[in-house]
């Protein structure tokens, strides 16, 4: 993949520190506050902005449409790409909106010669709100001149979120991809640059597939052996309990020779993890997990205490858990 570089671009005020014309101006940490205080802009308003540059929200998806997709391709999918709708439609020269997983050199957007954006999903961010600062891209990048990539920037801590832009009656449907070729219109154009990212690009990309009968979840292949790493809407506590209770009564796996082996904690869901037999590809996969889906619906409505046994077993799930995010 290419090099992710954070963003050094300076911060930007708050809504309540704004010029006479309206305009939120940008200005160094020991510069005078744009809102006349006669203060250092760190010790004024530049406080806030601190502030809402670094408290992380949770659940940056909570409440559009596929939120365990959208945390799936932001962590676990190397490729893939979702057409968006926007809420209020697009300009009419921007004939497409597509969100990608990432992009060549990092660019946290692109402006296609046609006027088409691709928005980046998997980019270092400026705050702590990951919908925030993808928005602030979008919008810069719906008036970008045709031809550019979009600069990394930081947002306003007013700002929109994807929440507020996307259209939220639009199911969000991913198509995964071998490679990373959809960056580009025509191959034979791209700078030796965007070629040599392609390339890095496609040669570390682990083969992945997005299973059709349930949802989120995604086999990828490995050399040693295949994984399952299956994004759950469900509230952390009672997951694990559910997971516990199946995994002590033997009937935690997708059969054979698989196995859950923990689980990743991501923009506020929990991610169980399978390792599974080399032979296992994903259409094998298909069946085992939408019978696993059903027996975890009755453990998740189970109400008794969990037994001595679930408890180890639910200890067991949580020491092997990594936060990714």
């Amino acid at each position: 993949m290419a090099k992710k570089r954070r963003p050094r671009t300076p911060t930007s005020a708050p809504a309540t520190a704004r010029t006479s014309d309206g305009t939120i101006p940008v200005v160094g940490a020991r510069e005078p506050c744009p809102c006349g205080s006669g203060r250092r802009y760190k010790a004024c308003h530049g406080r806030a902005a601190a502030q809402a540059a670094t408290e992380l929200v949770r659940r940056p998806f909570e409440g559009l449409p596929g939120e365990c997709d959208w945390v799936a391709l932001r962590e676990l999918v190397p490729s893939a790409t979702v057409p968006l709708t926007l809420r209020e439609g697009l300009p009419e020269d921007v004939p497409s909106l597509t969100l990608g997983t990432v992009l060549p050199m990092a660019w946290p957007a692109l402006r296609r010669d046609n006027g088409a954006v691709l928005l980046a999903l998997q980019n270092d961010t400026a705050t702590g709100d990951l919908s925030r600062d993808l928005a602030d891209v979008l919008t810069r990048a719906l008036t970008t001149t045709p031809g550019n990539a979009v600069p990394a920037g930081r947002p306003a801590a007013d700002g929109a979120r994807l929440q507020d832009l996307l259209d939220l009656d639009v199911p969000f449907e991913p198509q995964v991809h071998e490679g990373f070729e959809y960056w580009l219109e025509d191959a034979e154009q791209a700078t030796p640059e965007v070629a040599a990212s392609l390339e890095r690009a496609n040669a570390a990309a682990t083969p992945t597939v997005r299973l059709t009968g349930v949802s989120a979840a995604y086999w990828c292949l490995t050399p040693e052996k295949n994984h399952l790493r299956w994004v759950l809407p469900h509230d952390e506590e009672p997951l694990l309990d559910a997971l516990a209770r199946l995994h002590a009564a033997g009937v935690g796996t997708l059969g054979g020779d698989t196995r859950l082996v923990g689980s990743f904690r991501a923009h506020g869901l929990t991610v169980p993890v399978w390792d599974l037999p080399s032979a296992m590809g994903a259409e094998e996969c298909e069946k085992p997990a939408a019978a696993f889906e059903e027996r975890l619906a009755e453990a998740l409505a189970a109400t008794t205490p969990l037994s001595a046994e679930e408890r180890r077993a639910r200890s067991g799930l949580t020491n092997r858990q990594i936060t990714l995010n």
